[in-house]
This record gives C-alpha cells, structure tokens and sequence, in this order.
C-alpha cells in the first residue's frame, strides 16, 4: 500500500489492549491508537488511573475502555480479550506494554523480587500474546503484536540483572513466534526504550532529564510520544513485512552506553 492510499485513520476498524496503560509509554500509545481510529482496551493495575486515563481519552474524542487488573493473571488476560470481542466484535493489536523494574544488587536479589520480575515481565506479556494470538487465529484476519522490551535487554546496566533478563527474553520470544504466528498473518515485534521522562521516572528521580541528557548523544531523554511514534510504525499499516524485530529508540545511548551516576542510589536488598 502507498502512503498516498493511506487515510488520516490508519487504525480505523482496528481494536488494541494495551496493558499497563493508565499513565507513561502506554497510555501515549493508547492514545495516539485511540485518536486515530482504533478501538482500545486499556489496562492498568491501579483502577482509578485505568479509569481516569480511559476518561481522558474519551474526551478527546477516542473510543477507549477501561480493564484493570494484574496483566499478569489469566484471568484477566482472558477478560481483556473478551471484552474487546465483545464491546468492538475483535481484536487486531495487542501491545505488552505492563512491566515492572526492580533495582537490587545481583548478590542480595531476594527470590520473591525475582519472581515479582518474572510474572509481570515475561510470563504475563507471554499469555498475554498467547490469549491474543489464539483469537486473531480464529479470526483468520491477521493482526499485529508488539511487546515492550528494553535498552538492558542489549547492554549492561548495574543493579538492573532481573529485569534485563526479562526484556532480552521477550526479544528472543518476538524471534521465535515469527514461525508460529507468520502463517497466520500475525507480526510480532519489540521496542527497546531508552531513558524515558515520565510520571514514573520524575518522581523516582527529579534530576533523571540532566543525568540523561548528559549521557545521551541526542542530548536528551525519550519522551513518550517518541517511543509511541515507533510503536504506532510497528503496528500500522506501514509495517505489514516487518515482524521479529526490536526497534531500539534510545538517542544513540546503546551506540556508547555511559552508565548514570549510581553512587548515591538507595538499593533495596529487603
């Protein structure tokens, strides 16, 4: 299809769960979906913030509900992909966006942080594909999937060994399901942010935009727009022969990779 053919709607008919939504990366995917034609499920944890992100979408105009809810429960995976069938008759784009970080010192990590990284990270985002996947299938329709990695999940970053593990997993995963969803029209993807501003970020650390823009050869950190403009590439129209791959959205930080100054960060070994 040519550029030229393509509406100002790309997502028009189209229907997404984005999980882990109601603020950050997600919900800026949400509502870029949203308000270019796509009718969204949108997951968060905290049910005020699914509820107050869904709100603020609607009011600008999109189709956008909320479901919240442990994106790393079948049950609630399952109700996502019910919900969608039944309020828009589909499910065309799923988006793992939920994670969780969980700093600590490779030495003292504790199993239950472990496990926490685990079922958030990766066997959440995996049902999530699986539950997806098995109803695009039946649809026989084709569709687009696209799981939320990492930039540890290439380089090295201290403290951070669980949650890079996961993120290199779910690359590796979006690799090996191209055999499996391919002959179904499905895409699989990652993105791979890099330092990002958002509400979470700030709050962790007031001076995250001088740290990073200080080690970042763009001169600056992501913000959300940039990550949800790689995303929206990767589950439109446009990218209809791209499947397997991670998109790395970093400003260059993974070409050099300085480390931030760690020195004064507090790192629970509870």
């Amino acid at each position: 299809m040519n550029l030229s053919e393509m509406n100002n709607t790309p997502f028009d008919n189209q229907v997404a769960i984005i999980t882990g939504a109601g603020q950050g990366i997600g919900f800026e995917i949400a509502r870029q979906l949203a308000l270019q034609g796509a009718g969204v499920i949108l997951n968060d944890a905290d049910q005020d913030l699914a509820a107050e992100a869904a709100r603020r979408i609607r009011d600008l105009g999109g189709e956008c509900i909320a479901f919240a809810g442990d994106a790393s429960s079948q049950e609630i995976i399952d109700g996502m992909v019910e919900e969608a069938v039944k309020c828009f008759g589909k499910l065309t784009i799923c988006v793992a966006n939920a994670g969780i970080t969980l700093f600590g010192d490779f030495f003292e990590y504790p199993a239950e942080k472990l496990r926490q990284v685990l079922e958030v990270n990766l066997m959440g985002s995996f049902m999530l594909t699986q539950a997806a996947a098995r109803q695009m299938r039946k649809q026989k329709s084709g569709g687009r999937v696209l799981l939320m990695s990492s930039v540890v999940g290439h380089q090295a970053h201290k403290f951070l060994g669980a949650y890079a593990m996961t993120k290199a997993g779910l690359e590796m995963l979006a690799k090996n399901l191209v055999i499996e969803l391919s002959p179904h029209g499905i895409t699989i993807n990652t993105v791979a942010p890099g330092a990002t501003l958002t509400e979470r970020t700030l709050a962790e650390d007031p001076t995250y935009p001088k740290t990073w823009s200080a080690i970042t050869p763009m001169g600056r950190p992501a913000i959300c727009e940039d990550i949800a403009n790689a995303a929206l590439f990767l589950l439109s129209p446009h990218s209809g022969h791209i499947t397997g791959q991670s998109l790395v959205v970093d400003g260059g930080w993974t070409s050099v990779s300085p480390l931030p100054d760690l020195s004064n960060m507090a790192v629970n070994k509870d």
